[in-house]
């Protein structure tokens, strides 16, 4: 846990909340006695030095009946706490655990609790149950529920979506185990300042059923009880009511702030809530696929990947949107593939397509999506699952965000090879720490015993890098490593996975809206728009060869370093077209300075024009680099 920095009030409020577990504990046995002792010289008497609340009907000292009364009132307000904070909890993991057609049935149970008066709730169940301690203490949970698994639910559905999540599930780790190691841990600081308040907000409620009656019966008695029976003489002899009013505010307060306090402490481990990753959550559904199948050039034995006709898609009120089309490659042992393209070009949703990270209620549908020749579509759950463990890392683009920032190090990087190599906790530990020093992560092992937000930029990306390498796999899909960092981190990072490729032949697969960082460590390019292929070439012929508009306006408009600094950088005008609005012909025509009516009507298909080579344009231009001037639209 984080260091508590507490200020004077924290201070004060946790020395009166000790003093009240201090009661709780000793009360009974202390003052058990006088609590109980009739005394009918001094039947309702006031407040005096020997009775400062007064006395009550029967002459019993006030003052020492609710001293005694603090231990009854606290463990029925934790008790109820407890109850309802754990139902809620169940309730609010079970829309994330259950994936999406269920979960949204819990979700909208959840609503309808919720829209259940919560006095009127607890009333009818404490009535069911029964008049006294027991029924109050049900009725109440089963109204403190609700409210807490909506918050549970909202917290969890974020945390949920973050890389750091999607990074643990590549691992095939138990859903159990996310949820406790993974989901959990980041959602406890916020979840125990509202158990806090919970308690605070029962002992009330309690006191508020024991007021009216519904709550503990004679001969118990707590602080709402003592509170009923001295507003009948508040004229009289006030102190018999203010003394259990008072403790009832004190106790509440003290809950809330230690929860503060705690809770403050949590988030210090935590260190900065989890950040949504933008592509955490696409929606696919089935769609049909029409492109031929991918390119010849690496297609063979030593084929690491092969996809073809790969589509994703996700409905919504009106439609289906597609974001990803019939995008069909190979990638070859120890090869070099770029994947480049402007944001929403579908790159992304590719990877994570290719990694099995679509979510349900979405499919994701090919004509064939192999890894070393296996299908994963054909295989068991379990089985695609290790295969991918073992034989693909993917690396997001945030390492901060991709990395579960209440873990250490060495749980991260060593977890994939404990769960699927069956290798010992403190063998996973050795493994993880030669895995960081292979990456040239100065003081390896001092490393293992840090968090995420103790590292830098690059040491945290080289981290990720190590944690899918564990498992020895044969490629890794690099999903916009360098976007996060500066330029010479950005060069660390890129010198690091090109050396794993060349030691390991570890196929690389990079993923990048920069054309240039494409080029320079790519060996062959594919080039995406509206979530098509549009092209592929050799990079280092992209700009000799590029034949396709847009991957020339790409590189025209990539600044260099003999670039006429008088002239204005050229830009691609217009966007890319809505995913509700695709046009039916080449989704680029509404940008290109070449476009006929046949590019607004028909969609081209990729076509080859030579060795590793395919462009989908009906005009695809042959004339190399610069581009013409006219050819852009300023």
């Amino acid at each position: 846990m984080g260091r508590m920095r507490l200020s004077p009030t924290h201070v004060a409020v946790l020395a009166v909340f000790g003093l009240l577990l201090v009661l709780a504990l000793v009360g009974p046995t202390v003052w058990g006695d006088r609590a109980e002792a009739v005394d009918l010289e001094a039947l309702g008497e006031g407040a005096s030095w020997e009775h400062p609340f007064g006395t009550d009907d029967l002459g019993r000292d006030m003052l020492a009946r609710v001293l005694v009364a603090t231990r009854l009132s606290l463990v029925l307000a934790l008790l109820t706490a407890g109850l309802g904070c754990g139902l809620g909890l169940l309730l609010g993991l079970l829309p994330t655990m259950l994936g999406s057609h269920l979960g949204k049935l819990a979700g909208s149970a959840i609503g309808l609790l919720l829209a259940l008066p919560g006095l009127l709730l607890a009333l009818l169940v404490a009535t069911i149950v029964g008049v006294g301690a027991t029924g109050a203490v049900v009725g109440l949970a089963v109204a403190i529920a609700p409210a807490f698994a909506r918050l549970t639910q909202t917290l969890a559905a974020q945390v949920a979506g973050s890389e750091y999540v999607a990074a643990a599930r590549m691992t095939g780790i138990s859903l159990p185990r996310l949820m406790a190691r993974h989901v959990l841990p980041n959602i406890a600081p916020a979840l125990v300042l509202q158990v806090a308040m919970t308690i605070g907000g029962a002992l009330l409620a309690l006191s508020a059923l024991s007021f009216l009656g519904l709550g503990v019966q004679e001969p118990q008695y707590d602080w709402g009880a003592l509170l009923n029976a001295g507003l009948d003489r508040i004229y009289v002899t006030p102190a018999a009511a203010l003394g259990p009013g008072i403790a009832i505010i004190i106790a509440g307060i003290a809950f809330n702030v230690t929860g503060d306090a705690f809770a403050g402490a949590l988030a210090g481990e935590t260190v900065r809530p989890a950040r949504r990753s933008r592509r955490g959550r696409p929606r696919p559904a089935a769609v049909s696929s029409a492109v031929p199948a991918s390119s010849p050039s690496a297609a063979g034995s030593d084929t690491v990947l092969q996809v073809d006709g790969l589509s994703v898609a996700f409905e919504r009120d009106g439609g289906t949107l597609t974001p990803v089309r019939d995008v069909s490659f190979s990638v070859g042992a120890g090869e070099r593939v770029g994947i480049v393209g402007e944001s929403g070009s579908g790159k992304s949703l590719t990877a994570l397509a290719i990694a099995d990270l679509i979510e349900p209620p979405g499919t994701v549908q090919a004509e064939r999506l192999a890894l070393h020749g296996r299908d994963l579509r054909e295989m068991p759950e379990r089985e695609r699952r290790r295969l991918l463990v073992t034989s693909l890392a993917m690396v997001f683009q945030d390492p901060l965000s991709s990395l579960n920032p209440v873990l250490r190090i060495e749980r991260q990087v060593g977890e994939a090879a404990e769960v699927h190599l069956g290798v010992t906790r403190e063998q996973a530990r050795v493994r993880a720490v030669e895995q960081l020093r292979e990456l040239r992560i100065p003081g390896a092992a001092r490393r293992m015993r840090q968090h995420p937000h103790e590292l830098s930029g690059g040491m945290r990306q080289r981290v990720t890098i190590a944690m899918g390498l564990t498992t020895h796999p044969s490629l890794i899909v690099a999903d916009e490593p360098t976007t996060a960092l500066d330029v010479t981190v950005q060069r660390q990072v890129l010198r690091v996975l090109r050396r794993v490729n060349a030691e390991h032949g570890t196929a690389v697969v990079l993923i990048s809206h920069d054309i240039s960082v494409i080029s320079a460590f790519c060996e062959r390019v594919l080039v995406m728009y509206a979530g098509r292929v549009v092209e592929e070439l050799a990079a280092d012929r992209m700009h000799a060869d590029a034949a396709h508009p847009y991957t020339r306006a790409l590189l025209a408009a990539t600044p260099t370093l003999d670039a006429d600094l008088d002239r204005p950088l050229a830009t691609i005008p217009g966007r890319q077209p809505a995913l509700d609005a695709v046009p039916d012909g080449c989704p680029f025509a509404p940008r290109c300075a070449h476009a006929s009516d046949r590019c607004r009507e028909r969609l081209p298909l990729l076509e080859t024009l030579g060795e590793g080579r395919r462009v989908a344009c009906w005009h695809p231009q042959g004339t190399a680099l610069p581009v013409p001037e006219q050819e852009m639209k300023r």
